[in-house]
């Protein structure tokens, strides 16, 4: 029986449920993907879980924050004066931006008091967790080239390029 590990295409099924900081679950329908794997990078989490597996298993994975968008950094909560901000882009909930010396200024408003503004410099997407269910569909070895263009792809996106 062909089990998953380095340099094997895999294909699995899954469905994704995002959970975000203030609480709310967001499902996303089923979905199939096939990777090198090894090679094109998961989550470490997910790798974790699925090496030495084999077709037809299933799994539940969480994907904790600091492998996604990263964990929310407490010291990025600031209080700033309103005073050079544009009082009508102040709304609570809500990002601000503004260019400023040639620069965007940007973060999420969580409070406007009067002179000042409690301001998140937090990624947008920061402290998301991620759980997948997912069934093994397939395991095969790769081709070479299967291999070498998982390896250039890879290349691109760590450098941004893809």
């Amino acid at each position: 029986m062909e089990a998953i590990q380095t340099d094997k295409a895999v294909t699995i099924s899954y469905v994704m449920r995002t959970r975000f900081m203030d609480g709310t679950v967001k499902e996303r329908p089923k979905e199939t993907m096939t990777f090198i794997y090894g090679v094109e990078r998961q989550a470490p989490s997910l790798e974790k879980a699925m090496e030495g597996c084999g077709v037809g298993r299933t799994l539940t994975v969480d994907i904790p924050s600091a492998e996604i968008y990263g964990d929310q950094d407490p010291s990025l909560i600031r209080e700033l004066p309103q005073k050079g901000l544009i009082k009508q882009r102040l709304r609570e909930g809500q990002y601000y931006r503004q260019m400023k010396m040639g620069s965007l200024v940007s973060f999420k408003v969580l409070e406007v008091r009067e002179k000042t503004v409690l301001a998140d410099f937090n990624k947008p997407l920061t402290g998301i967790t991620v759980s997948m269910d997912l069934e093994v569909l397939a395991i095969r070895n790769a081709t070479k080239l299967e291999i070498d263009n998982a390896i250039e792809a890879q290349v691109k996106r760590s450098i941004g390029c893809g």
